[in-house]
């Protein structure tokens, strides 16, 4: 555990960036609709947004105001990230926890959880039984503990990227896990992980410490606050921040993770892959009473207002919301969505049909399969994508900004999702499933520039449906 004294050491980047008497200046203004519609402008150039203009768009209560934020949400979501929505299912591993979090069922202190860690031969029937239904992106999540050491980490994903399953495997494997010093991050890092994500759970300090007792190792704000510059400092090219929002005021934490993509942009060249905003829910013996509960409404304004202040960073909506409140925010900005989870441990096992409370740190609220939640994407009008191209042809961190910023992502990203999408119908889609994809990739190969790209993806979608070709990538 770091002391106070060398905390300064912890990373290059600093640490003033959270500044909270600023944010509530910023909060307490009065709205202006014309610097609203300035700063809606400035999000369509697809330029990231200070948090002093973030907070332009939280101030807005006029509905007509609001409605443009939506508007302009939706249009910056389809000019960035066309109508690509990616999968992937989150693996819990291990639910041992040293921290006592007030909000999670896998704190310490709660006698009424389950406590395991997946045994090496259990994490292999688990990745097979996601590989069954045709997953390919996962993210391993572990408790804060000594046992899930940055070895033992490695070790799992190693394990995970071994399983085959006929035309089956696992092409990226992300990790939601402790915060580590740079010579964890490394030894994760050599084992091929994705982004690495930690959440800093609430950005308010007072809040923060409320939540978590000073003397657990989650008690250190400014440890947990600087992980995400040492994971980049030490080579990880991806990493993930959030928030939990219902801890504190939905405004200010939306402001925390603006300021700190813009910390890490500006400091290491970088911002965040990927940004969650998960809202506080129900679990196996959590009371707690929040006076900051998060509307569906309120919802839609993170995920608009987050959308515009950060273009090219991720947005993770996960199986915590419910398929209609799913469905709706997906419009707003969301990117990456879970589909067919299950977060008990040992939850995707065949003999295993009903939800194990005891086992889970929290409730879901959508629990579709994957199948059922390609097949409403497709009709929806989007494209179901596996793609892990970016990542193994290195177009990462600072690599994949040069890419994404300029909008030539699009160009890429499309052709790689249409062909995981034709894999998937192929190896796992229901009859039902696989009629309404094959429509849609039809209409997207329609939609798309004539040119030698698009001779080259018919050619490989050919390939994929007719010899077995597979993991076929720009």
């Amino acid at each position: 555990m770091t002391t106070a004294i060398d905390r300064r050491t912890l990373s290059a980047s600093g640490f003033c960036f959270i500044e909270e008497e600023r944010f509530a200046e910023y909060l307490g203004r009065k709205s202006d609709p014309g610097a609203v519609r300035d700063i809606i402008a400035k999000s369509l150039a697809k330029a990231p947004l200070e948090p002093d203009e973030t907070a332009v768009l939280l101030r807005a209560d006029d509905p007509d105001l609001v409605a443009e934020i939506y508007a302009a949400a939706r249009q910056l979501k389809r000019d960035v990230y066309g109508n690509r929505i990616v999968l992937f299912a989150p693996l819990y591993v291990g639910s041992h926890c040293r921290n006592d979090c007030l909000y999670c069922a896998f704190r310490i202190s709660n006698q009424e959880v389950v406590r395991h860690t997946l045994g090496p031969d259990e994490l292999t029937a688990q990745v097979e039984s996601l590989l069954r239904h045709g997953h390919k992106r996962l993210i391993l999540v572990f408790g804060e503990h000594p046992a899930y050491s940055p070895e033992f980490i490695a070790n799992c994903v190693e394990r995970v990227y071994a399983v085959r399953v006929e035309r089956g495997e696992i092409r990226r494997v992300n990790i939601n896990a402790a915060p580590l010093d740079q010579a964890g991050f490394r030894v994760v890092k050599a084992a091929g992980i994705g982004t690495y994500q930690v959440f800093q759970e609430t950005y308010h300090r007072g809040t923060y410490a409320a939540m978590h007792p000073r003397e657990t190792s989650k008690g250190d704000y400014l440890w947990r606050l600087d992980s995400p510059a040492r994971a980049i400092e030490a080579g990880c090219d991806d990493v993930g921040i959030g928030a939990l929002f219902g801890l504190y005021d939905w405004r200010f934490e939306v402001l925390g993770l603006v300021a700190h993509s813009r910390h890490l942009q500006k400091h290491l060249g970088v911002g965040p892959h990927t940004i969650s905003f998960p809202r506080l829910c129900p679990a196996l013996g959590v009371d707690i009473k929040s006076d900051y509960a998060v509307s569906d409404e309120q919802l839609k304004r993170v995920v608009a207002v987050l959308r515009l202040s950060v273009p090219y960073t991720g947005l993770i909506l996960t199986a915590r919301e419910n398929p209609e409140i799913r469905r709706e925010l997906m419009a707003f900005g969301v990117s990456q969505i879970d589909a067919g989870s299950r977060i008990e441990l040992g939850g995707y096992s065949d003999v295993q049909k009903d939800q194990q409370f005891d086992r889970e740190q929290f409730q879901l609220g959508d629990l579709r399969s994957l199948d059922v939640v390609i097949g409403e994407l497709i009709r929806d009008g989007y494209v179901p994508s596996f793609c892990t191209a970016c990542y193994r042809a290195g177009r990462t961190g600072e690599h994949f900004m040069e890419f994404a910023i300029p909008g030539f992502i699009q160009n890429l990203c499309t052709p790689n999702a249409l062909a995981t999408l034709q894999e998937y119908l192929c190896d796992y889609g229901s009859e039902e499933t696989r009629k309404a994809g094959a429509k849609r990739i039809e209409e997207e190969l329609a939609r798309f520039p004539e040119g030698a790209r698009k001779q080259e993806l018919v050619d490989r979608l050919r390939r994929i449906r007719e010899t077995g070709s597979r993991d076929l990538y720009f």
